[in-house]
């Protein structure tokens, strides 16, 4: 199958099929030439827009940010422990379930028994070899604090805390705090991974972090109606989560955000109408089936409904463009844009249309 294999009816631009295939074969054959063009551009468009706002970053803004992977396995003895767990009370109650264990005692021993495990100590050795210094996360998380802190005054900073969880959590974000499995942000080469498929397992590495992060603190302001059950309200809601997370990390590449290579975010550009035609000719967007909608939403290694080629996600990254979009043509700001529940009023104020890599 090619490459986004198109409908064989006309699409929703009344263009003929035979046109539709005029195209798509000048496009086969200046791929490579659009894709060189298409890097070049990013570059620039990187240069350009990365430039991070100095009244922003002039905020006072207070982050605790605290190696507990290090106390931890420094601990000697069940006092070491115990000091912790007094020393760090929201993290014990929050991370490690203090309440829920029938005693001090017994949350002790289960980390002291973790201590004592070889392969732990193996890992963490791994995590303080990859991660001697984390000032570059700590002051990206600083400055994202800063914007998040900008646009939205409410927000309450959490304390930060890193920790090795032994592949039993990656993030883990409250109000109040964020714990970050380093174990699972270990490269994608090291020789001990999480149990993830693969195309999952390599967006586990340290870039990825203050996204993955940022795009979770998204939800808080991301308004919805319950009501709605369609994809292109699934699709808007992570469209407003990677436009938050832009917004929020101007200088972070799109292939982090959306967790694509730049191979894939090249492709689907270029094949952004032939991505549309497909949503629209099958009648996708107002689609309420959640096997259906899974199929362009879900996690998976390639949407198959469109071509093995076509990366997963794809209705996110549909969405994505269709909010961009409607901030650019509605010029809404950043609060108006997460507190509109409206999928469908997004949507049609958007003006979306494709881009055709061929004009």
């Amino acid at each position: 199958m090619e490459f986004f294999e198109l409908i064989k009816r006309t699409s929703v631009r009344l263009l003929t099929f035979e046109q539709i295939k005029a195209n798509f074969m000048r496009f086969i054959r200046f791929s490579l030439y659009s894709f060189l063009l298409l890097l070049v551009f990013s570059c620039q468009k990187s240069t350009e827009e990365c430039q991070l706002d100095p009244k922003i970053l002039d905020q006072d803004l207070n982050l605790q940010f605290t190696r507990l992977e290090d106390e931890f396995f420094n601990a000697k003895s069940a006092e070491d422990f115990e000091f912790l767990i007094e020393k760090y009370p929201d993290f014990a109650e929050d991370y490690l379930g203090r309440s829920l264990y029938s005693s001090p005692d017994t949350l002790i021993s289960e980390l002291i028994a973790i201590h004592q495990d070889s392969a732990m100590n193996v890992l963490y050795d791994s995590v303080k070899v990859h991660f001697q210094d984390l000032s570059e996360v700590e002051k990206d998380l600083e400055n994202a604090f800063k914007y998040i802190k900008y646009y939205f005054p409410e927000f309450k900073v959490p304390k930060v805390y890193t920790f090795l969880s032994g592949f039993n959590s990656d993030l883990i974000l409250s109000e109040d705090l964020i714990v970050i499995g380093l174990d699972y942000f270990l490269p994608p080469s090291h020789e001990f991974q999480p149990d993830l498929p693969r195309y999952m397992a390599e967006r586990y590495d340290s870039p990825y972090i203050v996204p993955m992060i940022v795009t979770a603190i998204s939800s808080k302001f991301n308004k919805t109606n319950p009501a709605d059950n369609t994809m292109l309200a699934e699709m808007i809601y992570y469209g407003k989560a990677y436009h938050f997370t832009k917004a929020i990390l101007p200088c972070t590449s799109e292939k982090y955000i959306i967790g694509y290579t730049e191979d894939e975010i090249a492709e689907c550009y270029a094949n952004e109408e032939y991505i549309w035609s497909h949503f629209v000719e099958n009648e996708l967007l107002y689609e309420t089936n959640p096997f259906d909608i899974t199929k362009y939403m879900g996690e998976a290694p390639f949407t198959d409904a469109i071509s093995t080629k076509a990366p997963g996600r794809l209705g996110r990254w549909l969405g994505w463009n269709i909010v961009d979009d409607y901030q650019f043509n509605q010029d809404v700001s950043l609060v108006e844009l997460m507190d509109n529940p409206d999928a469908e009023q997004i949507f049609r104020q958007s003006g979306y249309r494709p881009r055709n890599p061929n004009e």
